[in-house]
């Protein structure tokens, strides 16, 4: 198979299914372009803040995008290519944009609510509590693991002393990447230029970013990097979403965008042919394909977390609902074809029918620097760029994960509406407070390391889309709109993600049994595992008892 013949065939469904079965979801669910929207209605110059609809695109894009669109694809091609695409495609259509879309719809129509709070408003307190609960420990998770990433990534030594230029450069990059989006933020909201002039002043801000990281590497090892990372990570949650995230994910969507465009291009010049089997069988590695391969695709077909972005950030910033299909649906199918790149650069290098050695996160900035190379750019240079295109993937994401674990652990102990606040809940549901219980549970399950939390994020990533599909479903039901279009997914995506939690469970078990039990790793994975399974079933069984029984009212 050609691979180019596989992006092409990939961008003619993406983009027929946002004109026609996104378009036809805004017109089956109604919008109203002349409605205030929550981000002007409770305007706080913190977290409502609204914005131009490619702000809030780039912020969506940037936040939901992370690690998974490249790591997924690449390891689920064990499997053969043609699953990956197939999952990748349908998965994208059907199962991540209509999710993504619904959480930002339901959230700008309710006041820019969170889905704990809608789910407390149409299925109850108790569904509320359970689902906030599961979110905070998820965002633990996804903490821990994308630190770790990041500060594996910033690491300016090889494992033999000697220097990493890439990741030095990249490190020197994005440090200044923090400084210089916070003066972008305050040149956006007072300048009050037009989209065309912060679209140069961002390119040339870039540029010359890029330039002065390469130029100025800095040389420092993984834990120091890691410290660093949760205290930008503090940073990020507590200041005004107009000062630091949105122009951060405004420039950032150039890097990403552009390593998308590049990977496109290169695929197109060189013609790659796919070497890797289009099937490899049903278990590949002792790892059958149902359920491994839908819990190893998540970002790019479909993702729990993107559902608290939506709800979480970016339904705050939306300044008009016409607004809602680009940011919520577009958003997702770009993030699928990252997917679908990844899957076709990495099953074209491959070798004997299986994958070039190194990570996927090697294996795919290896290809596009190549790429790159082709286009004239120096290959050291290359590789400073890829690895800034990496890091700030996962730079977006875990900045987005902190505020909204900070926000899920806040709205847990909030007293519901009417009920009034004591001491001890203001102290607790203090911002900063938080953050930093939030921080510091997350850096605790860091030093297990990413390779110990993933199996475990992945799993539990895929069953919150479960959660959040059903409790979707609940809302169009009560406000008397159609949502059968939600049923096959969330009902796929529950029994997928707790067979695969239940298989994890049972391979802790056998660690025990056979005397290879660490608690520090397989102990804390057990109780989170066994914590997500149960949360998941009490919230299931509320959201399902209200889809049956709940009384229609509209919204």
């Amino acid at each position: 198979m050609n691979g180019l013949t596989l992006v092409g065939i990939a961008v003619v469904v993406l983009v027929l299914a946002y004109l026609l079965y996104g378009r036809w979801l805004v017109k089956t669910w109604g919008i109203d372009p002349s409605a205030k929207t929550p981000a002007y209605r409770f305007e706080d110059g913190q977290d409502y803040v609204p914005a131009s609809r490619f702000t809030v695109f780039s912020h969506q894009f940037n936040s939901i995008t992370g690690a998974g669109p490249v790591t997924g694809p690449i390891i689920a091609a064990m499997f053969g290519w043609l699953p990956a695409f197939l999952w990748l495609l349908v998965g994208g259509v059907f199962f991540g944009a209509v999710q993504d879309f619904t959480a930002l719809y339901a959230s700008v129509k309710n006041e820019g609510k969170s889905m704990g709070l809608i789910i407390e408003r149409y299925i109850g307190k108790t569904g509320r509590k359970l689902f906030l609960m599961f979110c905070w420990l998820f965002t633990l998770l996804v903490i821990a693991a994308f630190a770790d990433i990041l500060a594996g990534t910033f690491n300016g030594f090889t494992k033999d002393g000697g220097q990493n230029v890439p990741g030095a450069s990249a490190a020197s990059i994005s440090m200044i990447y923090i400084f210089a989006a916070m003066v972008f933020g305050v040149f956006m909201r007072f300048m009050r230029t037009g989209e065309m002039t912060k679209f140069v002043v961002g390119v040339v801000l870039v540029a010359a970013m890029l330039w002065a990281g390469i130029a100025n590497p800095m040389y420092h090892d993984g834990p120091f990097w890691r410290y660093v990372v949760f205290v930008y990570c503090f940073i990020a949650s507590v200041l005004p979403m107009w000062l630091l995230k949105h122009p951060r994910d405004y420039l950032s969507v150039f890097l990403l965008l552009g390593m998308i465009f590049g990977g496109a291009i290169g695929i197109i010049v060189a013609n790659p042919e796919i070497q890797m089997p289009m099937f490899s069988g049903w278990t590949v590695k002792n790892q059958p394909l149902f359920p491994i391969l839908f819990i190893t695709i998540a970002c790019g077909a479909v993702s729990g977390f993107h559902s608290l972005v939506s709800s979480g950030t970016s339904s705050k910033s939306i300044s008009n609902e016409r607004d809602m299909l680009t940011v919520g649906y577009g958003a997702m199918l770009v993030e699928t074809l990252l997917g679908v790149v990844s899957l076709v650069i990495a099953c074209s290098a491959s070798q004997g029918g299986g994958l070039p050695s190194g990570t996927p996160f090697q294996i795919f900035g290896t290809a596009i620097g190549g790429f790159f190379t082709m286009f004239g750019l120096p290959a050291n240079v290359s590789s400073c760029v890829i690895m800034m295109c990496v890091s700030a993937l996962a730079m977006t994401t875990i900045d987005a994960v902190t505020r909204i674990g900070r926000m899920s652990w806040q709205e847990l102990f909030a007293p519901s509406e009417g009920e009034e606040a004591g001491l001890l809940v203001k102290l607790v549901t203090n911002t900063y407070v938080a953050t930093i219980i939030t921080l510091l549970l997350a850096y605790a399950l860091c030093l297990a390391g990413y390779a110990s939390i993933w199996p475990l994020f992945g799993a539990a990533n895929q069953l919150l889309s479960a959660l959040v599909l059903t409790a979707l479903a609940v809302f169009l039901r009560v406000t008397g709109r159609k949502g059968w279009m939600l049923y096959v997914p969330m009902t796929f995506m529950f029994v997928v993600t707790m067979s695969a939690l239940v298989i994890s469970v049972y391979n802790i078990v056998l660690k025990l049994s056979a005397g290879a039990f660490v608690f520090m790793v397989d102990g804390l994975q057990l109780i989170i595992a066994l914590a997500l399974m149960t949360l998941a079933v009490l919230v299931v069984s509320h959201c399902w008892k209200e889809l049956f029984t709940a009384k229609v009212r509209k919204v």
